[in-house]
């Protein structure tokens, strides 16, 4: 039987791994680490490569590095999703038969925690369940951008009877803005905080999170909207990637909240 790790690695650096994350690492053969197109590639590879040398050292283990698939768009959102799906699917399952043999284990190094905004857990599991046996998969759970953001801002996640809500930015793009009261924003390229201003809304907001060069801001929107916005534009623009998360809180005092 062949083995497949899924670690989350938390939000950056190697501080940020669980105990549960480290003892996995040592029990890996193969790291699988996949690149994506574009500026910035070589960084967000470094710090997968950082984390195994800071726990693992240079041996012991091999990297394979393989391209990841670009998600299209060719017939809407959800069909380019899905073929984007199968198409690590495919990547994964041939990466496993080529490069461990039987009674090894690889891994993935998974931004975060493995089950926030990240189907490598459900396309992993298919996996598993078709090998008739051949395959195992574990989950090690992982430090989330969304509590790195409010550690940062030395906020609590929820506030007192409130929900707490996290979507996307492309959820944010559509939704009603009378719905939004507690609500942490992942994946937002197109900067969907912008619909919000009139709403009496503050923003909590961090790039990079975890990293190096993490980048906090916050306010009340409308007046901090502009400087945000320039703030997120500069950052893409020196480093070729940003990612960053971000709360939208209405205020207590809004008959609304």
């Amino acid at each position: 039987m062949k083995k497949l790790y899924l670690i989350g690695m938390g939000p950056g650096g190697p501080q940020y791994l669980t105990i549960q994350a480290i003892d996995a690492l040592k029990q890996v053969d193969v790291f699988f680490m996949l690149e994506k197109e574009g500026r910035g590639k070589e960084e967000l590879l470094q710090m997968r490569l950082d984390i195994l040398r800071h726990y693992l050292g240079e041996s012991g283990y091999r990297v394979v590095t393989a391209s990841s698939p670009a998600r299209g768009t060719q017939g809407g959102y959800a069909a380019g999703v899905q073929t984007w799906h199968d198409e690590k699917r495919t990547l994964f399952e041939g990466l496993i038969a080529s490069e461990l043999r039987d009674g090894q284990s690889g891994a993935l190094l998974l931004w975060g925690d493995p089950s926030l905004y990240d189907q490598t857990v459900t396309l992993a599991t298919d996996l598993a369940a078709c090998s008739g046996g051949a395959l195992d998969i574990e989950i090690i759970p992982g430090i989330t951008s969304v509590q790195m953001l409010t550690a940062r801002h030395k906020i609590p996640l929820n506030r007192v009877g409130e929900r707490i809500t996290i979507t996307t930015g492309r959820d944010a793009e559509q939704c009603d803005p009378a719905e939004i009261d507690n609500t942490v924003v992942m994946l937002d390229y197109n900067a969907s905080f912008q619909r919000f201003t009139g709403q009496n809304m503050d923003v909590y907001w961090g790039g990079y999170l975890g990293c190096p060069d993490e980048i906090l801001f916050a306010g009340a929107l409308d007046e901090v909207l502009d400087e945000l916005l320039r703030i997120k534009s500069q950052a893409r623009q020196e480093k070729g990637w940003l990612m960053d998360t971000y709360l939208l809180r209405r205020r207590k005092d809004d008959p609304a909240s």
